[in-house]
């Protein structure tokens, strides 16, 4: 089964394939995800990235995790779910 990873304190200009050739050291990258800001295009400094198995991804946060690259020290961890976020309506939908 496929695992998830949340890497961060990414370089603002790293790409997905330069993530997707790191952690291949680790196995099977499934995917990658450099997180981009909406108005400007350019990384946010954080990705996700798809490995696997559980057992790859656990090899990539002990390979990765402190790890120096491109500069920065990265964090990198089991991505969490993603919490739902509240609607941004205004309405209470009470039938006012």
């Amino acid at each position: 089964m496929a695992a998830k990873l949340f890497v961060g304190n990414l370089s603002f200009t790293v790409l997905e394939n330069e993530l997707k050739d790191l952690f291949s050291q680790a196995g099977t990258v499934v995917a990658v995800n450099v997180v981009q800001d909406r108005m400007t295009g350019k990384g946010r400094g954080f990705a996700f990235v798809e490995m696997s198995s559980e057992q790859e991804a656990h090899k990539a946060i002990e390979l990765f995790n402190a790890k120096e690259f491109q500069g920065r020290s990265l964090k990198v961890n089991v991505a969490r779910p993603r919490e739902e976020r509240g609607g941004g309506s205004g309405r209470d939908g009470g039938g006012h």
